[in-house]
Formats: C-alpha cells, sequence, structure tokens
C-alpha cells in the first residue's frame, strides 16, 4: 500500500509572495551560514584545535580528541531538533528560528575566547570547549528543521529552487571557512596561529549573529503555518504517527551528511595521510564551497521539473559508483591540483544530492509536524553517518594502515541512502 504524498499547494504567487520568498532565503540563509561556517571551521582547524587543547596527548590521540569532542555535541542535536522542532510547529518558524540563531552566538562566541590548556590546565580548557559544542549542537539541531520548513512555506509552487538555499549557503559557509582557513595558514606563523589565529574565523562568525537575528525579527510567519490545524503535541505525533517517515528521512540524509564531512575532513586528510602542505585542503574546500553555492539552486530548479526523488536518487548511485576513482586517483598521485579537482568532484555530487532534500523533505511531512519530523529525522541521520565521520575516517586510517579505507564508509553510506530514497518514494509516493 502506498501512503498519499503530502504536497505543498498554492494558488498562482503575486510579486508580494515572490518578494516574501526573497526575504525568507535571506532570513534563513544567514543563520544556516553561520551553523555551517562555525561547524566547517572547527572541522578545519582540528589539527590546531588538538595541539592548543590537548597538548600533552600525540598527534592521533589530540586529533581523535578534537574529532570525539566534535561527535559528542551531536548526540544533543537531536533532543535540540525535538525541543526547537515542536516549538517551531506549536508557537511558529519565526520566533522558533530567533531563538536559535541567538544559541549559536553565544555557543561560537566561547569558542572564539576558549581559554587554552596551558592557560587554565587541560581538563578545565576541554570542559570549556565541551560547553561551546554542546550549545552550538543544540541550536544547530532546531535550525535545519526550521530554516527548511520556512524556505519551502514561503514559495510552496517552487520549494526544490527555495529549498535548495538551505544547501547552497552550506557552501557559501565552506567558501568563507576555507578562505580564511588558506589565508591563515598561507600569512601566519604556526607559533602564531596556535596563539590566537585560529580564534580570528570564530569571531568572525559571532559577528554574523547580530544581523542574522535582527532580520529574522522583522520577517514574517508562514501562510500555510498560520492557517494550518494546529496538533497539541507534535513531537509525539511526529514519533507515532509518522514514525516511518522519520526514520525515512534519516536514511536519506546519510549521504548528505557524510559528503559535507568528507570535504571538511580534505584539510586533515590532505596533511595527515598525504603529506601535502597545509593550505591545500583549503584551497580546494573553497572552489567546493563555490561549485556548491552557485550549483545547488539549478538542482533545486531541476527538482522543481522532474521530482526531487527522482534527482536524488541518480545523485546517490552516481556517488556510490564514482566515490572510489575519485579517491585512488587523489592517493595515485596526490598534488594539490588532484585534490583541488578531487574535491570539486565531490562537490557537484553533494550538490546533486543535498539540494533537492528539502523538497523531498518538505512533501514527507504534513504542516503541522513538518519541522518536528524534518528536525528530528534529520539530525538523527547526521549523528549516525555524519557527526561521528571525522573520528571514523580518523580510526580506518590508523588502523587500517590505508589511505583508501574511509572510502568504503562513504560507499557503504551511499548505498544505504539510496535504497532509503527508492523505498520512500514507493512507499509515499513522492517524485
Amino acid at each position: 500500500m502506498v501512503d498519499t504524498p503530502i504536497t505543498l499547494r498554492a494558488p498562482r504567487p503575486t510579486d508580494s509572495d515572490r518578494a516574501r520568498a526573497r526575504k525568507a532565503v535571506v532570513a534563513s540563509s544567514i543563520g544556516n551560514a553561520l551553523e555551517w561556517f562555525d561547524i566547517i571551521v572547527y572541522s578545519s582547524f582540528a589539527t590546531v584545535i588538538a595541539r592548543v587543547f590537548f597538548p600533552g596527548l600525540s598527534g592521533f590521540a589530540g586529533l581523535m580528541m578534537s574529532f570525539l569532542l566534535f561527535a559528542v555535541t551531536y548526540l544533543i542535536r537531536p533532543v535540540g531538533a525535538a525541543v526547537i522542532g515542536n516549538y517551531a510547529d506549536r508557537v511558529g518558524r519565526k520566533k522558533a528560528l530567533s531563538l536559535t540563531i541567538i544559541a549559536m552566538m553565544i555557543g561560537t562566541l566561547l569558542m572564539a575566547v576558549a581559554p587554552s590548556a596551558a592557560a587554565i590546565g587541560p581538563v578545565a580548557a576541554g570542559l570549556w570547549l565541551l560547553v561551546s559544542r554542546l550549545i552550538q549542537g543544540f541550536s544547530a539541531g532546531g535550525e535545519f528543521g526550521t530554516a527548511t520548513t520556512f524556505l519551502v512555506e514561503s514559495a510552496p509552487d517552487r520549494k526544490g529552487f527555495y529549498g535548495s538555499w538551505q544547501v547552497a549557503t552550506q557552501g557559501a559557509a565552506m567558501f568563507l571557512a576555507s578562505l580564511f582557513g588558506l589565508v591563515i595558514f598561507t600569512q601566519l606563523t604556526p607559533a602564531q596561529i596556535d596563539s590566537w589565529g585560529w580564534r580570528v574565523p570564530f569571531f568572525f562568525g559571532v559577528l554574523i549573529g547580530p544581523v542574522g537575528w535582527y532580520i529574522r525579527r522583522k520577517m514574517d510567519e508562514t501562510a500555510e503555518f498560520t492557517d494550518a490545524e494546529k496538533v497539541k503535541s507534535p513531537l509525539g505525533s511526529a514519533l507515532t504517527t509518522h514514525l516511518t517517515r522519520v526514520l525515512a528521512s534519516a536514511g536519506i540524509v546519510g549521504l548528505a551528511s557524510i559528503s559535507v564531512y568528507l570535504i571538511l575532513y580534505m584539510p586533515t586528510y590532505s596533511v595527515k595521510s598525504l603529506g601535502l602542505p597545509s593550505y591545500a585542503g583549503y584551497l580546494g574546500g573553497i572552489i567546493a564551497g563555490l561549485v556548491t553555492l552557485c550549483g545547488t539552486p539549478f538542482v533545486g530548479k531541476l527538482a522543481d521539473r522532474v521530482g526531487a526523488g527522482r534527482v536524488m536518487t541518480i545523485a546517490a548511485a552516481a556517488a556510490a559508483v564514482f566515490a572510489w576513482p575519485l579517491f585512488k586517483i587523489l592517493n595515485t598521485w596526490p598534488s594539490v591540483g588532484t585534490l583541488t579537482v578531487v574535491q570539486i568532484g565531490f562537490g557537484i555530487l553533494m550538490a546533486l544530492y543535498f539540494g533537492p532534500l528539502p523538497a523531498l523533505y518538505a512533501d514527507l511531512f504534513p504542516t503541522a509536524v513538518r519541522t518536528t519530523g524534518m528536525a528530528v529525522g534529520y539530525n538523527i541521520g547526521v549523528l549516525l553517518f555524519g557527526g561521528f565521520a571525522g573520528l571514523i575516517f580518523t580510526a580506518l586510517i590508523e588502523w587500517t594502515g590505508s589511505n583508501m579505507s574511509l572510502i568504503y564508509y562513504f560507499i557503504a553510506v551511499a548505498l544505504l541512502s539510496l535504497v532509503a530514497v527508492v523505498v520512500a518514494r514507493r512507499s509515499f509516493g513522492l517524485r
């Protein structure tokens, strides 16, 4: 039996509707960019963070601890998704978006001013780091579902295109974070980087926050939420009546999540495994970010024409097929140029798969539980397949002695997501 698909329907949009949709893109994009900028900077500077906060450990142990703290914070993301998503479905998307960006600013600020192990000791420094990551993780847990819902409900006739901006802004964040990394690692000495250079991107992130908060305070609530019939407990409904949809969404996001974190891992991988200069991964990240930023909206338009599920099915199959050859080329001819080309390749695959995902999610859940369902399913998937990716990549390389080992994990997740998309399309009648 095939469930009836849940689609967003709306009358022909007016000029005023289009203007509101464009404002929704700006309001959602700033907060989403801040969230991902913080995540990307932390991941990109993992080796520096290991030296600053865990100087008494070996290079491998310090890096593992750095990624472990990064991963542990993902445990709280589903909690943030449940709390903020439930709030957004009961009170409104606008208020929830204002809440998430305030929490993000606090987490990023704590990271920017975090005292080193040399200043307050490794235990206290590690705890400070953990608290900042937990705050950021809680807010990030509610950001995706709320911002994505706000975008697709602001333009239900073009949800593929407008929803894709949620992913495009991740490309913008990747571009900016990688640009910071490139400048810092080429213009500062190692001592300067360890002393204060790594803090600069986080302070920049703090400056973005107030602008996003102001814009979000001025935006209007979506008409679809205002007109929709509310349920008493969106979280309870999502986890009972719509549990299969939540589980499907968790499997679907696996490939999107691991694609992002594979690209983010490249600065660490290029130095530790390939012996390339520290700036190499950042150069590739700049280009991959631009590819994602510029290419994803076109993929969103394509999804509006042929169906998000169809595009994602093809993209998942392509990722499973081309991932191994791309990594084999990189390991056979390791160079800055090869790394850049490979990151562009993964950036294209990520844009093709991740771009239509917000539109598919929108059709997966009814309005009354859309934010909660999206947020919980998305963050469970990110926790399982993304949050621990850096830790798993590092461990696989260390334990197997093979630089290729991490790509087999990537392929396994790609195949799992391919199955999840196909099953969801057939079970819920999604295009």
